[in-house]
């Protein structure tokens, strides 16, 4: 057998043999994970996630989830804890340890200490007879039959066991707590969901004096230096009162010259699209831009409840904003 045979054979035996293993967790899906969910609902702090070594990254991980999906969570070293960090951990708090062992001294170190404080104990371990296992308020069975490992020692289907359980954990509790899109964006404002979920029309409009706006009845030249000006490449047309009379745009500007109208001593009033579509403050940008792609506009004016012209955006801006 060739190199690259081999190569391909042990991929997909790891592959195989980490399915079967998330498949033999399926089954146990039990009263064991109610109880575990159940404990994480009725807690009213945080849960403190603890594991060393390749437990130490799931649990990293885990925790990371679990905060980013409505439920309070972090991770603490177990060895770290021992030494000044159990005073991160308080009596409001649930712990949720992981060792496929369910041996590891690190962790079986603080369990007087936990005991001691009455916080509730998750265990997630690899064998259901261990000091971890039997000292846990409740159990979440993460064994399995071999490793992926040739050698079945270093820690892979039962690291992706773990991992996997931990996802189960979470997303259970995302859907008891009636977690929503938008709680999502808030723990992610950074990222793309969250600025489509946060960010609103006013924090990208072109407001103040960087809105191109003229009044009614001016010459076609003038409303061109506006735009010209203020480089949105359209204007606003106000009413007296402020309020919009409509807008002009390059487009509208190339239809007047389509239909051979005298540009030089035209007013705004005969080139202008009357009303159209028009965007509020407190709009999502993300329904801006809904807008703007299911009428094929570049374009929005921004007005209050009252038909005032407040701001204007266009297409540019919500690249900008990372919205598109």
């Amino acid at each position: 057998m060739t190199l690259t045979n081999r190569l391909i054979d042990s991929a997909r035996r790891t592959i195989r043999l980490e399915n079967e293993a998330i498949a033999c967790l399926e089954q146990r899906i039990d009263q064991s994970f109610i109880q575990a969910c159940q404990l994480i609902l009725d807690c009213p702090g945080r849960v403190v996630v603890v594991g060393m070594g390749k437990s130490g990254h799931i649990a990293r991980k885990i925790a990371a989830t679990l905060a980013s999906t409505g439920t309070p969570a972090f991770f603490v070293h177990p060895a770290e804890a021992s030494h000044g960090d159990m005073g991160m951990i308080t009596e409001n708090d649930v712990v949720l340890a992981l060792s496929n062992s369910g041996t590891t001294n690190e962790i079986i170190t603080l369990l007087p200490l936990i005991k001691r404080r009455g916080i509730k104990l998750i265990s997630m371990t690899g064998n259901q007879e261990s000091i971890l296992a039997q000292s846990a308020t409740v159990n979440l069975d993460a064994s399995v039959e071999k490793e992926a490992c040739p050698l079945n020692l270093a820690p892979t289907s039962s690291t992706t066991v773990c991992l996997v359980l931990g996802d189960a954990l979470a997303l259970a509790l995302l859907e008891a707590r009636g977690f929503t899109p938008e709680d999502f964006a808030f723990s992610h404002p950074g990222g793309a969901l969250g600025r489509r979920l946060l960010l609103k029309v006013e924090h990208v409009m072109h407001s103040g004096s960087e809105l191109p706006a003229v009044s009614r009845g001016v010459t076609m030249r003038e409303a061109l230096f506006e735009m010209t000006k203020k480089g949105l490449g359209m204007t606003l047309i106000l009413n007296e009162d402020g309020s919009l009379a409509g807008i002009f745009t390059d487009g509208d500007l190339r239809r007047a010259l389509d239909r051979d109208i005298d540009v030089r001593n035209a007013t705004i009033d005969q080139l202008m699209t009357r009303g159209g579509k028009t965007a509020t403050q407190d709009m999502l940008a993300a329904e801006a831009l809904k807008i703007m792609q299911d009428y094929k506009i570049n374009s929005l004016p921004v007005t209050d409840h009252q038909q005032k012209a407040i701001g204007a955006l266009n297409m540019h801006d919500l690249l900008r904003a990372g919205v598109m």
